[in-house]
């Protein structure tokens, strides 16, 4: 499996990724924030990764049509193909994340949004939330601020709720909870797909392509949520928390969610 399926799953993502830089060369001019274009074009490499991969897609639930932000659960890199299939959204990752080899290029290319979690940069910060959100892009949070073996949802972090209840988007903003439940192949432990521990990024892409059988990873989109019915922060953190943790409780199988 590897023999094919890694060098054809770098194909697809740097292939596209060409793609989508020549595009956007024609597109920033034009039309600055928005990406009428683009994201199409992340959103198609992201499929055909799955597809290379051979890992199941399922998707229930709608998507969000308000503007606004996308908060998931976070079992790995496999999240960037799965969050991206379904859907178009732009990423929200630590500013380490660039520096990252391959996935930091894949994510500057892609409009990802990078945070510094220092309080001197928290105004600028605010504002870049909030030109992306005003242009109608869709920016993905983890809430729980680090990965876990997608086996369990780990406590949502209020304090990365507090961009939203500012006094610029707090009255047009709507949050929307998504989880990703993966579903291991059969005869291996259940958070195979969850990059976890000590386990380097490519350690687990090869473990993943060289899988014969694989498994499945369902996306579930729950009703989104205006944030001025929060009182705060922390309710808000609360209430998406338990959506997201929900659907792992009904569909993981028997046994294997964790708490």
């Amino acid at each position: 499996m590897l023999a094919w399926r890694v060098p054809l799953l770098v194909a697809v993502v740097f292939g596209g990724l060409a793609v989508h830089l020549l595009l956007r060369l024609i597109e920033r001019p034009f039309f600055g924030l928005r990406r009428p274009v683009t994201p199409f074009v992340t959103q198609g490499v992201c499929k055909a990764a799955l597809l290379v991969l051979g890992i199941g897609l399922k998707v229930a639930g709608k998507r969000m049509q308000e503007r606004g932000a996308v908060v998931a659960n976070h079992a790995g890199w496999l999240d960037i193909f799965t969050l991206n299939a379904p859907q178009r959204i732009y990423f929200v990752a630590k500013h380490e994340v660039a520096r990252w080899p391959a996935i930091g290029w894949l994510a500057r290319a892609t409009g990802t949004v990078f945070i510094r979690r220092d309080a001197r940069d928290a105004r600028l910060q605010k504002m870049v939330f909030e030109a992306r959100l005003r242009a109608g892009h869709h920016l993905c949070f983890f809430p729980e601020g680090t990965s876990s073996d997608g086996a369990r949802v780990l406590p949502f972090k209020p304090t990365l709720f507090a961009a939203f209840f500012t006094e610029e988007l707090i009255d047009f903003l709507s949050v929307q909870p998504v989880s990703l439940v993966y579903i291991g192949p059969n005869n291996r432990d259940p958070r195979f797909y969850g990059w976890w521990g000590d386990l380097s990024f490519f350690g687990h892409l090869l473990r993943v392509a060289a899988q014969p059988r694989q498994g499945r990873v369902e996306v579930v989109f729950h009703p989104p949520v205006k944030v001025s019915d929060f009182p705060n922060r922390k309710d808000l953190a609360r209430h998406c928390e338990a959506a997201v943790k929900s659907a792992l409780v009904q569909r993981l199988p028997d046994g294997v969610m964790r708490d």
